[in-house]
């Protein structure tokens, strides 16, 4: 079972991630952009905080805190990528605005094509082994296969079948869930995850970085004045982000079939599996604010 794992990495990676893309796309339509581009401030202002003041807050804490090999690694690839699939769903919960949230996660998605390597290799270039090459273009083709396609193609099914795209939607989701389960399951067995290898001064430090995520997207809609659905949607796309697309990057980067590379492929590992139990709790009690402020909202 390790060996099996150890070899189709990649794969268990990549089918997690086309199916909570599919997932995601079987819930847009043309209706939400439209929607959201009336008033495209709140738009604007999700999507900046995600590609420009979360990585600049990552540069800050890795520079601050003098992080260095697979923490830091961890830290950079957290901030490079997209808010995850799940955070629309997290938005609805909290009655947020989740048509914004679909927004963003789709405009944050596209842009992560060219974003992602060029955060990377900003926030980690000189981190990596001196024989290390970024592979920018193989990242942005994988972007582009596991991610943009599978969501165009969600969206095409919710066009040509609307009334089993939420059913077929609900299942995709449940099925990437079980795929990062199994992914958990597989590099636990293969001895991958090593919770006195990571360290807890590392945990302790991506429990600092979601909390950071969180404070970020909690003051950037509120500064700007931004309706409190608006904020909602803005604060959990800031803290729910696509760990799934991060397993790929890794399996892709750090393979574990690759020996000189494993251990700071293992702790990139660990610190995405550790981000994405975090940012589930943070979300659940974003979701609770959220509710008991719309309900006092509305009784106002």
């Amino acid at each position: 079972m390790a060996d099996f794992y150890i070899i189709n990495e990649y794969w268990f990676a990549a089918i997690q991630l086309v199916l909570a893309m599919f997932g995601v796309g079987a819930t847009l339509t043309s209706r939400d952009f439209r929607d959201v581009a009336r008033v495209p401030k709140s738009v604007i202002i999700g999507t900046l905080v995600q590609l420009v003041a979360i990585p600049l807050a990552a540069l800050v804490f890795i520079s601050t805190l003098g992080l260095m090999g697979g923490i830091a690694v961890s830290v950079a690839l957290i901030a490079a990528i997209p808010g995850g699939a799940s955070s629309n769903f997290f938005t609805y919960f909290a009655r947020g605005n989740f048509a914004l949230s679909i927004c963003i996660t789709a405009i944050t998605t596209l842009a992560c094509l060219l974003s992602t390597p060029i955060i990377l290799e900003m926030l980690i270039g000189d981190y990596m082994p001196a024989e290390f090459v970024m592979p920018r273009l193989l990242i942005m083709r994988e972007i582009a296969l596991t991610l943009l396609i599978p969501l165009s193609l969600g969206m095409l099914y919710l066009y040509v079948f609307p009334t089993s795209a939420v059913y077929v939607s609900r299942w995709c989701i449940r099925g990437s869930l079980l795929g990062i389960g199994l992914i958990a399951v597989g590099s636990s067995i293969a001895g991958r995850i090593d919770m006195e290898a990571f360290g807890l001064g590392s945990a302790l430090t991506i429990t600092l970085l979601t909390l950071v995520f969180a404070v970020i997207g909690w003051c950037s809609g509120r500064l700007a004045g931004l309706k409190r659905a608006d904020c909602s949607a803005i604060e959990m796309e800031v803290v729910v982000r696509n760990v799934n697309l991060g397993i790929l990057i890794k399996a892709t980067l750090f393979p574990a079939a690759v020996v000189q590379t494993a251990a700071l492929g293992d702790a990139v590992l660990f610190a995405l599996l550790l981000y994405g139990g975090l940012q589930m709790l943070f979300a659940a009690c974003l979701i609770v604010l959220g509710r008991r402020s719309a309900t006092a909202q509305a009784t106002q």
